[in-house]
């Protein structure tokens, strides 16, 4: 299954999300991109949770961010993910935050991420490989 159009989550800024500044807080955006990378795989018919106890574990290994700007409490914006294949065992997301309703820039990144079974041995199973081209 090849995905030609990023799969797109929306959200809004919560008042303790944000720092003294009034800003949200640098360390929050990963969370905006780990949660829309979630309801990626629950969009292509797998659950986080489920693959766990199914011995898929679903790994980061590294991540990229450049912020562009601060979104502040109230503020909605999207998150988008947009896989892509890196090697046989190694998949990845371009992800992007955007403020509305202007589409403002706010994060860019890359997360790299593999899956490994129970042993702790990388493994890429089916239903995982076919959602990266």
């Amino acid at each position: 299954m090849e995905n030609k159009t990023p799969f797109i989550q929306q959200f809004k800024v919560r008042d303790y999300e944000c720092d003294m500044q009034g800003i949200v807080n640098n360390a929050n955006y990963q969370h905006y991109m780990e949660h829309a990378r979630h309801e990626f795989l629950i969009a292509n018919g797998l659950d986080f949770a489920r693959l766990t106890t199914e011995g898929v574990i679903l790994v980061v290994k590294r991540i990229e961010i450049d912020y562009m700007a601060s979104l502040r409490s109230g503020d909605h914006f999207t998150v988008s993910c947009e896989p892509f294949r890196i090697s046989p065992l190694r998949f990845g997301f371009k992800q992007e935050i955007m403020r509305l309703p202007d589409n403002k820039p706010i994060v860019t990144g890359i997360v790299t991420a593999t899956s490994i079974n129970t042993k702790g041995r990388p493994f890429l199973p089916p239903q995982i490989d076919l959602l990266f081209p």
